[in-house]
C-alpha cells in the first residue's frame, strides 16, 4: 500500500497537495485556531509556499508548539515561509486588532486572512443550554466578524479572506442545531462580507467541509455503525483529509481565484445531494 492509498477505517486519503503558486512567496497570512487540525495544516500549506503566517490560538502553548513544529517541515519553495505564533481569544474582538497589529509589526502587510477557529458542540434541542449557544454564535459566528473586521483594516486590493462553514450548514443532522445554525450564518455572512468588501477589492470567500479526518470529528472512526452510515451519506464513500481542504483553500487565497468572491465552496466528498 502507498501513502497515495486510502488508509485506516475512514478510507482516508492523506495526499499531499503539491501545487505550487508563484504568486505566493512574500505573501503574508493569518490562520486562527491554526494550533491544530485543519488550522495547523492550512498553516504547513502557506509556509512550505513561502507565505508568511502568524497563527492564533487560544491555547498559546500549543499554538507555540505547532508552530515550532510545523517550521522543520520540508518547503517547496526555495525559502519557506516564517511561523509567528500568537495567542487568540476570537470571541474578542480587540484579540482579532492585536493579531493583525502582530502581523504588521512582524512582516509589514497583511494579505491573506483564515478565520478557521470554531467549536463543535452536541445536544439536541430540549438539552441546548443559554451557555452553549451563546458560546457557540460567539466563536463561530462573531469570531469570523471579528476577524473579517481586523483584516479589512490592513488588506489591499486583491486581499482575500477565507472563512470556514460547513456541509452542515446546508444538512442538518439531529444534535448539531447550534453548530448547524452557527455555519449557515457563516456561509450567509461570507456573502455580506464578500458584497461589502468588495469595493476595497477584497475577496470573501467560504470553505464548507464534510466529514474530515480532525481531533474534531475523529470520534466517528471508532464508532463502526457511526462511520458505516456516515461514509454510506458520502458519495465517495470515504472520509476527507485536512490536505484535500487545504487544497481549496490555497486555490481561493490565489490568483486563479481572482474573480471568485462570495462562494462557498463544499469539500465534503459530495454528501451535501444525499
Amino acid at each position: 500500500m502507498t501513502t497515495h492509498e486510502p488508509t485506516g477505517p475512514g478510507r482516508v486519503l492523506h495526499q499531499p497537495v503539491t501545487t505550487i503558486y508563484p504568486e505566493f512567496p512574500g505573501k503574508v497570512a493569518v490562520v486562527t485556531g491554526a494550533a491544530r487540525g485543519m488550522g495547523a495544516r492550512f498553516t504547513a500549506a502557506l509556509a512550505t509556499r513561502g507565505v508568511d503566517v502568524v497563527g492564533g490560538d487560544i491555547d498559546g502553548d500549543a499554538m507555540a508548539a505547532t508552530a515550532a513544529e510545523l517550521s522543520g517541515e520540508q518547503s517547496l519553495e526555495a525559502k519557506p515561509g516564517r511561523i509567528v505564533p500568537a495567542t487568540l481569544d476570537v470571541t474578542k474582538a480587540e484579540d482579532h486588532l492585536a493579531l493583525a497589529q502582530k502581523a504588521i509589526d512582524e512582516f509589514g502587510r497583511i494579505d491573506f486572512w483564515v478565520n478557521n477557529a470554531g467549536i463543535f458542540p452536541f445536544a439536541e434541542v430540549p438539552e441546548i443550554t443559554p451557555e452553549q449557544i451563546r458560546a457557540t454564535l460567539s466563536v463561530n459566528v462573531e469570531g469570523v466578524l471579528f476577524g473579517a473586521q481586523a483584516a479589512a483594516k490592513h488588506l489591499k486590493p486583491g486581499g482575500a479572506i477565507v472563512n470556514m462553514s460547513s456541509v452542515s450548514a446546508v444538512r442538518v443532522r439531529k444534535g448539531r442545531a447550534a453548530y448547524c445554525s452557527s455555519k449557515a450564518a457563516v456561509a450567509h455572512l461570507t456573502e455580506s462580507l464578500a458584497v461589502e468588501l468588495g469595493d476595497q477589492g477584497i475577496r470573501v470567500n467560504s470553505i464548507a467541509p464534510g466529514y474530515i479526518d480532525t481531533e474534531m470529528t475523529r470520534w466517528i472512526q471508532d464508532d463502526a455503525p457511526a462511520l458505516a452510515k456516515a461514509l454510506d451519506a458520502v458519495p465517495l464513500h470515504r472520509i476527507g483529509s485536512p490536505e484535500e481542504v487545504a487544497g481549496v483553500l490555497l486555490f481561493l487565497l490565489s490568483d486563479s481565484a481572482r474573480y471568485v468572491t462570495g462562494h462557498s465552496i463544499a469539500v465534503d466528498g459530495g454528501s451535501r445531494h444525499v
